[in-house]
């Protein structure tokens, strides 16, 4: 399968780098990368390859950085998670506690049930176990979370604090 020498040799400037960018903080950087390759030496056996492995290196890697987080400041994780939410799909995972601020504030102009629907999404929630907790059918849920994250996308650029890559 894959030699753990060839995967370190060829990851490691890659999942530094963004190990740095989600904890500005080198040390950590270095502790969290050495931990995922110690991670990926264990799962290995067990990778399926359903994605990349350089995706799954990253996937061990956010996932380190997200458990070292919760032993920190819970306040911290949530923004950050509540960030990445909104920009799912984009390569910048950080953004200013400003930002995360204000997309709490949009979510306060919402209704409950949209408000609902949206926590659950950051915190892991699939669309069918949200349904089935607010009594709406799994495609409202999404639709509900597509629009409302549109729309606070709109807001932010409005604003200036949010900008697509194209």
């Amino acid at each position: 399968m894959f030699q753990i020498e060839e995967l370190y040799s060829t990851y490691k400037k890659d999942l530094y780098q963004y190990l740095l960018h989600l904890t500005h903080n080198p040390t950590l950087s270095e502790d969290l990368l050495s931990e995922t390759f110690v991670c990926a030496i264990k799962s290995l056996p067990t990778y399926k390859g359903n994605s990349s492995i350089k995706t799954w290196l990253f996937g061990i890697s956010r996932n380190l950085w997200l458990q070292s987080l919760r032993g920190s400041n819970r306040e911290q994780l949530e923004e950050i998670i509540t960030v990445q939410y909104i920009q799912e799909g984009m390569d910048d995972y950080m953004i200013k506690k400003e930002m995360a601020s204000r997309i709490q504030e949009l979510l306060t102009e919402k209704d409950e049930k949209t408000r609902k629907v949206v926590s659950m999404r950051i915190h892991g929630y699939s669309y069918i176990e949200i349904s089935s907790q607010i009594g709406i059918s799994e495609n409202s849920a999404r639709v509900l979370d597509f629009r409302t994250k549109n729309w606070i996308k709109m807001k932010l650029k409005q604003e200036g604090l949010y900008y697509e890559e194209n």
